[in-house]
C-alpha cells in the first residue's frame, strides 16, 4: 500500500474528505498534526505528533517516523502547514515546493517583494511593526489603502481604510487581533507586522490549480460574483466555470504561473487570489496549498474513462506520482457559497435546512457550526456558518440556487452570552 504523509491542523475540514479518498484509492494516509507529544494517541489515529512553530524538531520527528519505510508523497492542507509539508519532502528526498518558495507564499511581504522584483502588477505597499504610531503614517498613504496582518489568511484582519481616521480605527483593530491570546499562541514571528497596500478595484476571481514538476496545471476559475470593495472583505460565493471572456480567462491563468514560479513554487498544489481591471491582473496571494474548508465538495474532475472524482482524489493520486494532465473540470457549472456569520454571538441552531435543500440544484447545505459555539465574524473571526453547494447548467443558474437556498435559512444566535443562574 503507497502512503502519504499528510500534514494538516486537528481542526481542519478537508482531513476527513482526503481520508475517504485515500481509502478509495488504496493509499494509507500517515497524518502529521499540531497536537500535544504528551498524551498517548489522544484522536486514535496514530498521527506523528508536530509543531508548526517548531519546525527542525518536527521534521526530525517526522523523518524519524519514515526511517525504515519512506512515504510515495507529501500533502498539507491549511497555510500553517505548508511550510513544515515542504521541508519534510525535502528531507525526504521526495518532490514539492521548496521550503522557502512555500515560506514566501505564507508572508505577505515577501509575496509582494518576489511579484514586484519579476516585474508583475502589484499595489503600493508597506509594512509596519504594530507598535507603530499610525499617526505619523497617515499623510503619506495612497487612500483608499487596505490594512491586513502579514502572515493571517482568509480575509481575516483585512480592513479597507479610505481616510486617515479609518486608517487609525483599522490599524488599531488589527493590532488588537495581533496580540490576542490565539493569534499570539501561533508563535509566529511575523505576526507582529502589519502590511499596507493600496487597493485594488475589479472584478477578483480564485483559481485552483497544481504545479506538476514546474508545469502548470489550471484546474478551476472561480468567480467571486459577490463586490468586495469593503470596509471587510468576507468571501461567501465561488462559481466556476467562470463568465469572464475567454481572454481574461487566459491571461487569469497566466498571471497565476507567472506568480507561482516568481515564488519559487513548483510541486504541488495552488489556491490563487486575483483581480482584474482596465490595468491587468494583480494576483492577490498564491497559496501552497489546495482551496480550504469544503470548498472543494464543489468540484469534480473527469478523467479518460470519464469517471468524476474529487478534488482531494485527484490530489492525492499527484502526490504518488500521476500527471493532472488527464484531467478536467466537469461540463456542468458548479458553486459553493461559505455561509456568512451575520453577527457575534452564541451560536444556538440554523432553521429552514430543509427548505433549502429543496432548492433546485441545491445539492446540499452543511452546518459546521456547534450548538453553544461562540461567534465570530470578519474582520476578527476565521470561519463560517457552514456551506452550500449547488450544480446547473449554467453558472447563472448555479449562484441563483445558493441565493435563494440562503434566503429561506434562519440563524439563531444570541447576542451575549446567558449569565449563570445564581440560587
Amino acid at each position: 500500500m503507497k502512503k502519504v504523509l499528510f500534514l494538516a491542523t486537528t481542526t481542519g475540514y478537508q482531513t476527513r474528505m482526503f481520508g475517504e479518498a485515500a481509502e478509495r484509492l488504496g493509499v494509507k494516509l500517515v497524518f502529521a498534526t499540531d497536537r500535544c507529544d504528551h498524551l498517548d494517541d489522544p484522536w486514535a489515529d496514530s498521527a506523528i505528533p508536530i509543531r508548526f512553530h517548531k519546525e527542525s524538531e518536527s521534521v526530525e520527528a517526522i523523518v524519524r517516523a519514515f526511517a525504515d519505510e519512506p512515504p510515495q508523497g507529501v500533502l498539507a492542507v491549511g497555510d500553517r502547514a505548508t511550510n513544515l509539508a515542504a521541508l519534510a519532502a525535502r528531507l525526504l528526498g521526495l518532490p514539492g515546493h521548496p521550503p522557502e518558495a512555500a515560506a514566501a507564499a505564507r508572508d505577505k511581504h515577501l509575496t509582494r517583494q518576489r511579484l514586484r522584483a519579476a516585474r508583475l502588477p502589484v499595489p503600493w505597499f508597506t509594512t509596519l511593526r504594530h507598535d507603530t504610531d499610525p499617526e505619523r503614517r497617515a499623510s503619506r498613504l495612497p487612500f483608499p489603502v487596505v490594512v491586513k496582518p502579514r502572515t493571517l489568511s482568509g480575509s481575516r484582519g483585512v480592513i479597507r481604510a479610505n481616510t486617515p481616521d479609518e486608517f487609525f480605527a483599522a490599524f488599531h483593530r488589527v493590532r488588537r487581533l495581533l496580540q490576542s491570546a490565539e493569534v499570539r499562541a501561533m508563535h509566529d514571528r511575523a505576526a507582529t507586522e502589519i502590511q499596507i497596500e493600496s487597493f485594488i478595484d475589479g472584478s477578483e476571481y480564485a483559481v485552483e490549480g497544481v504545479l506538476h514538476h514546474g508545469q502548470w496545471h489550471v484546474l478551476a476559475v472561480f468567480d467571486k460574483p459577490d463586490p468586495l470593495d469593503g470596509p471587510f472583505f468576507e468571501e461567501t460565493i465561488y462559481v466556476t466555470p467562470s463568465r469572464a471572456d475567454r481572454t481574461i480567462e487566459r491571461q487569469i491563468g497566466e498571471a497565476v504561473a507567472a506568480a507561482a514560479a516568481a515564488l519559487g513554487l513548483h510541486h504541488g498544489p495552488v489556491h490563487a487570489e486575483c483581480r482584474v481591471n482596465p490595468r491587468g491582473v494583480f494576483v492577490l496571494e498564491v497559496a501552497a496549498r489546495p482551496i480550504g474548508g469544503l470548498c472543494a465538495k464543489a468540484l469534480r474532475f473527469e478523467g479518460p474513462q470519464n469517471a468524476a472524482i474529487g478534488l482531494e482524489e485527484l490530489l492525492l493520486r499527484h502526490t504518488i506520482g500521476e500527471s493532472p494532465a488527464g484531467w478536467r473540470r466537469e461540463r456542468e457549472a458548479s458553486g459553493v457559497m461559505m455561509i456568512p456569520i451575520p453577527r457575534a454571538g452564541v451560536y444556538r441552531r440554523t432553521e429552514g435546512i430543509g427548505a433549502a435543500r429543496e432548492v433546485s440544484g441545491v445539492l446540499d447545505v452543511e452546518i459546521t457550526a456547534k450548538p453553544d459555539q461562540q461567534l465570530v465574524p470578519l474582520p476578527e473571526g476565521s470561519s463560517y456558518l457552514g456551506f452550500i453547494f449547488a450544480r446547473g447548467p449554467a453558472p447563472d443558474a448555479v449562484e441563483e440556487a445558493l441565493r435563494e437556498a440562503h434566503r429561506r435559512l434562519a440563524f439563531v444566535i444570541d447576542r451575549s452570552m446567558p449569565r449563570a443562574e445564581t440560587r
